[in-house]
């Protein structure tokens, strides 16, 4: 199967530029068939049966099975969330850290990771890297680290730049959570090593709205503190219980039958050879802006491509006139492209002809 063949199962490229899966991706006719076929079950077959509410389970088992290769896992490592911000709630939550431990960061992480961060006990230090290039990034974390560091809590990806944190150099210096928002989908990606690593399902993944996993690399070291009707294999009258084995122990909460079958859809129609089609393409979008703007992103990096702009609002706006899809940096001054193995050389043409006319 070729590329254009391929990308023809998106609907939405038959008329846009869709550089914007960093928000969220775009949806194939697999997934919406997907959706409608499993909205129509539900709708004709109520969903109140024994039968149904053990297919809705047993799609849950698919989806562990289907998410754990993408990310070098097994299925009893595979918790599902409906977003990376909810798999960094859970995670800050069970560690329950106090005023006396401090978590590391940096200055170029998504509030959905920042949010629990700071809501927890911990002091929080903050790693200075978003004015620095991507080499010396690593360098300015690890300076950062101290003897009551408890836990190193940064992206694979930044959200911002586009730049890949090394983060296999930093596995046994602390506990560590990897938001993989930006990584997972687009790049080949091992969570493996890490403590926790965050899975969104409606970016790269192209899956249905809130969708997404976390992996926890040791489920029986990470406390409950956020329990579901889903974490337990079985309780008592004073709310005592069993933790389900395995991270399916840490699910949040019961995710839509529609959802499950969506992403399943979705991952089962992910091509081969598609993170080498990303990083080819990415690396085309950043040659061609670099003839025309101030680009950000250093060569080399991941799918996301960020430029500096007058005013990124009216750039936003104006690529979407002409049908280029794209977002703005808020507060930064930039603006940044998406750019997925879906995306062909007419896509960057275009965005680059509406964004440096």
């Amino acid at each position: 199967m070729s590329w254009e063949d391929a990308r023809a199962q998106f609907p939405v490229l038959e008329h846009l530029a869709y550089l914007n899966a960093g928000s969220v991706g775009p949806l194939g006719r697999a997934t919406g068939e997907a959706v409608e076929a499993q909205l129509a079950e539900d709708v004709a077959g109520g969903r109140g049966s024994k039968t149904r509410f053990e297919r809705v389970v047993a799609m849950r088992a698919q989806l562990r099975e289907a998410i754990g290769p993408v990310v070098g896992v097994t299925p009893e490592h595979v918790a599902l969330t409906s977003s990376t911000s909810e798999a960094c709630r859970v995670v800050l939550a069970g560690l329950a850290l106090g005023p006396d431990d401090e978590i590391l960061t940096t200055d170029s992480e998504h509030f959905g990771l920042l949010g629990p961060v700071g809501a927890s006990n911990a002091r929080v230090r903050v790693a200075q890297v978003r004015e620095r290039p991507a080499a010396e990034a690593l360098d300015a974390v690890l300076a950062e680290i101290t003897p009551r560091t408890r836990l190193i809590a940064l992206s694979h990806v930044f959200w911002t730049t586009g730049h890949v944190l090394p983060v296999d150099e930093l596995v046994g210096r602390a506990p560590l959570l990897v938001d993989g928002a930006q990584s997972v989908g687009a790049m080949q990606v091992d969570a493996s090593p890490f403590d926790y690593y965050t899975v969104s399902g409606q970016k790269w993944l192209c899956g249905p709205d809130a969708t997404g996993a976390l992996i926890v690399r040791e489920p029986d070291a990470l406390h409950v503190a956020l329990p579901s009707y889903l974490s337990q294999a079985g309780y008592e009258p004073d709310g005592s219980f069993t933790r389900r084995p395995g991270a399916a122990r840490f699910d949040p909460g019961w995710m839509p039958s529609t959802s499950l079958a969506g992403l399943l859809a979705a991952l089962a129609a992910a091509p081969e050879g598609r993170y080498e089609r990303a990083r080819e393409m990415a690396a085309r979008c950043r040659e061609l802006l670099a003839e025309r703007v101030d680009v950000v992103t250093e060569p080399g990096q991941a799918t996301l491509v960020t430029w500096r702009a007058d005013d990124p609002a009216e750039t936003v706006t104006r690529a979407l006139d002409a049908g280029v899809v794209i977002r703005e940096m808020p507060g930064l001054g930039w603006c940044r492209a998406s750019v997925g193995w879906w995306t062909n050389d007419d896509d960057l043409e275009r965005l680059v002809a509406a964004v440096a006319p």
